[in-house]
């Protein structure tokens, strides 16, 4: 079988997703997915949830690319590219990634800082003396 490519998203991180029928590895960005998410169970639990509830665990060799942000929208970001490969495996597993929540991609990003505001919102401080 040839590899099967989908692309997640989150915030600022991009993940591009290969996945193919093997014996479970998951590699993202060349090192184990324990290694690279350093043991933070919350990240690795939420990359194994397209797999956990479609009964794919261990079925699929993933790779991973994944760049920018931080680790919890790369965590996100490999979710939803995961989730989007396994619906181009098997159209069956959309209705249960979508009841799920995981095909849905986050859109919330970090508002743009305005010009005369310290911050997006923030203004300066008032001084009355």
């Amino acid at each position: 079988m040839e590899f099967v490519w989908a692309t997640g998203r989150r915030k600022t991180s991009i993940a591009r997703v290969r996945i193919k029928k093997g014996k479970g590895i998951i590699k993202v960005n060349g090192s184990t997915i324990e290694d690279y998410f350093v043991n933070r169970k919350v990240w690795v639990e939420k990359v194994y949830a397209p797999l956990k509830v479609t009964d794919n665990f261990g079925k699929y060799d993933i790779y991973i690319n994944v760049q920018g942000g931080g680790l919890t929208g790369q965590a996100d970001a490999c979710s939803l590219g995961i989730a989007r490969a396994l619906v181009k495996i098997d159209e069956t597993n959309k209705s249960v990634l979508r009841r799920n929540g995981l095909l849905t991609r986050d859109p919330r990003m970090v508002e743009r800082k305005k010009y005369g505001l310290r911050k997006a919102r923030r203004a300066r401080q008032y001084s009355k003396r």
